[in-house]
């Protein structure tokens, strides 16, 4: 059992990291794609932390769901788990570059939606980081529930 245990923990992890670097892989491909490499580079430094917490939020979700995964295929628990996406995560990640649509969608008739996401980045960004802590603290609250 702790041997489950420890390859649960260790491939849980695993998930966590690839997740961490898959969303700011996601972050630098779409502003890049907008708006070219230096714009991306500068934008991430401006809110390098913000984009790292929503990064790191996300990858601990994705770590605790796998974990939990593991924890239900041990035989633990009732067999059903809903986790929480990290969805809020990409979104507000995203947000901080959706402004720069206007380039390239000026026809679909985005303009305002883009400028109110511009107009509020930063509270997004926050949005995004009360989200992810809310979910962690929600798989958190079932992991100790699937453990008594």
């Amino acid at each position: 059992m702790i041997q489950k245990t420890t390859k649960t923990v260790v491939i849980s992890s695993l998930w966590g990291l690839a997740s961490f670097a898959l969303m700011l892989v996601i972050y630098f491909v779409v502003v890049t794609s907008i708006s070219g490499r230096y714009f991306a580079l500068n934008q991430f430094v401006e809110n390098w932390y913000f984009l790292v917490s929503l990064a790191v939020g996300f990858g601990i979700q994705i770590a605790l769901y796998q974990y939990i995964k593991g924890l239900v295929h041990m035989g633990l628990g009732i067999g059903k788990v809903i986790g929480v996406s990290g969805t809020t995560s990409t979104a507000a990640m995203v947000s901080c570059c959706a402004h720069y649509l206007v380039n390239i969608l000026p026809i679909l008739g985005v303009t305002g939606l883009v400028v109110f996401v511009a107009q509020y980045q930063t509270e997004l960004f926050w949005v995004g980081i009360f989200f992810n802590i809310i979910g962690i603290g929600y798989m958190v609250d079932k992991i100790i529930s699937l453990k008594k």
